[in-house]
């Protein structure tokens, strides 16, 4: 199995309701929600619960776009990485906004705990039981993909 993979970086995205619908950075995420056909979102978990950039990501999202929505019956993934030990807050609110988003939400999820230790200095995971795991979470989700291309109308 092989799959095309894009990444969005938010640096420069604003906040919601801060900037028009056509800010540069506001329609590159849209594009590639657009473009995707399975998504992984991944916060660091901070405060107890993914980031406030992040939760403006998915804010700028429309839920209706001449009646369907940017990621309505997309496949999703959903991660997290932590500075101390393990937790599954965020993964667990990720959860909820992919179903609300209408997404098709994978059962299988990743918490990566004490992330600083788990990376090489060129940012690469290191192999490990997360790096394992998170290898599984992608294998999942382009199954569920490839089941369920087609049909997310």
């Amino acid at each position: 199995m092989c799959a095309e993979t894009r990444i969005y970086d938010p640096r420069g995205l604003p906040q919601v309701d801060d900037a028009p619908l056509d800010h540069p950075k506001v329609a590159e995420l849209l594009k590639a929600s657009l473009w995707s056909e399975g998504q992984v979102w991944s916060s660091p978990e901070r405060h107890g619960t993914m980031t406030g950039i992040f939760k403006s990501q998915i804010d700028w999202l429309p839920l209706d776009r001449g009646g369907v929505g940017p990621t309505q019956g997309r496949t999703l993934a959903v991660c997290q990485v932590n500075a101390g030990s393990q937790s599954f807050n965020t993964v667990n609110q990720l959860c909820v906004l992919g179903r609300w988003m209408r997404m098709i939400t994978i059962p299988n999820q990743s918490s990566v705990a004490k992330a600083y230790d788990e990376f090489d200095d060129a940012g690469r995971m290191k192999p490990s039981s997360y790096y394992d795991r998170l290898v599984d979470v992608m294998e999942e989700l382009v199954k569920f993909t490839l089941l369920t291309r087609d049909r997310a109308d």
